[in-house]
């Protein structure tokens, strides 16, 4: 069964989420900050005739990454070429990316981290000057060709920063974390996206599903296309509170966003009594992969005080009792 409340990570987004997506500045709410400097720097290089200096997204799936970079290349007039970092196994993959760019183009790699050793080796020319350098045979027959590459602007997306090399990360000019949306701005966004899609929504529905959206865009589009189900075959004009609800609770989406998979995270960590549990053991318990774990459930819980991490693994906070209905009395021995 499918995670409603899952934000892939490496597959393209589906046609829906893409339609939905906003083209410019005026129709993307939230990360105001990041927006308010993108602007400056944008304006900036549009002044003096150049290329915007490489930028670097982080944070957890689902907060815009993408469609900031095609805003960036919108506004830039600029063509964007979109790859991820699993799909460039060999140089020549990155090779033959760079030397079909043209002046001022935007190149956007995702989950960037992922590239090997290798292939950032080849990425650190490109960024500083502009150059690919290509090698010729093996041993002492080995030459290297310098290809002069049209200056272009690097924007890349990871949803672990602490997994890129230093290298790498020092060569970015610009770097912003994405935070996650509040209810208000995520109930925006889904009121903007249901209009697209010719459908009514009322505000409090509206304010339902950005309330157990998880503070992320993608997740709160993924609820509105199944809520929106529910309402058409309801034959409703508008969606509806209730229906909102109804849909909501159906999908087994609870009132903070969490779903089966998150409260048995949070139940096995309450059991622990206390006992920190290092990420290995919660990904056997859960049968889960660890990166999911910690790329996709945990940004969440950490963000809103559920959970803590140590250097001794991941302990339930008193949020977490609170949720799951502890009496004081179990929650201090607990603790």
């Amino acid at each position: 069964m499918e995670r409603i409340v899952e934000v892939e990570k490496f597959s393209e987004e589906s046609c829906f989420e893409s339609s939905l997506r906003p083209s410019s500045w005026d129709e993307y709410i939230g990360q105001e900050k990041v927006k308010k400097l993108l602007k400056t720097f944008i304006e900036a290089a549009k002044k003096r005739g150049e290329s915007l200096d490489h930028i670097l997204f982080f944070g957890p799936p689902g907060l815009g990454k993408t469609t900031l970079a095609n805003i960036i290349a919108h506004q830039m007039q600029a063509s964007i070429k979109v790859t991820a970092a699993p799909m460039i196994e060999k140089s020549g993959d990155l090779a033959a990316i760079l030397t079909n760019l043209e002046e001022g183009d935007i190149l956007f790699i995702d989950e960037i981290h992922r590239l090997s050793p290798a292939i950032e080796e080849i990425l650190y020319p490109a960024m500083e000057d502009f150059r690919l350098d290509i090698i010729i045979g093996s041993g002492p027959a080995a030459q290297t060709i310098q290809i002069d590459l049209p200056r272009f602007t690097l924007i890349g997306a990871t949803t672990r920063a602490g997994m890129l090399s230093s290298p790498l990360r020092d060569r970015f000019g610009m770097h912003f974390r994405l935070e996650f949306y509040t209810p208000n701005e995520l109930g925006a966004i889904i009121t903007n996206a249901a209009a697209k899609l010719g459908k009514g929504i009322e505000k409090s529905a509206a304010l339902e599903i950005a309330r157990r959206s998880r503070g992320t865009p993608r997740i709160a589009l993924r609820l509105l296309k199944r809520v929106r189900d529910f309402s058409d075959v309801a034959n409703e004009d508008t969606i509806s509170h209730a229906k909102a609800l109804e849909a909501l609770e159906a999908l087994g989406v609870d009132e903070q966003g969490f779903d089966e998979l998150d409260l048995k995270l949070l139940r096995l960590l309450a059991e622990a009594k206390g006992r920190p549990l290092g990420l290995g053991t919660i990904a056997a318990a859960l049968s889960e992969d660890e990166g999911t774990i910690e790329d996709v459930i945990e940004p969440f819980l950490l963000a809103n005080g559920y959970i803590e991490r140590t250097a001794r693994g991941r302990v339930a906070t008193p949020k977490t009792y609170e949720l799951l209905k502890l009496t004081p009395k179990i929650q201090k021995s607990l603790l």
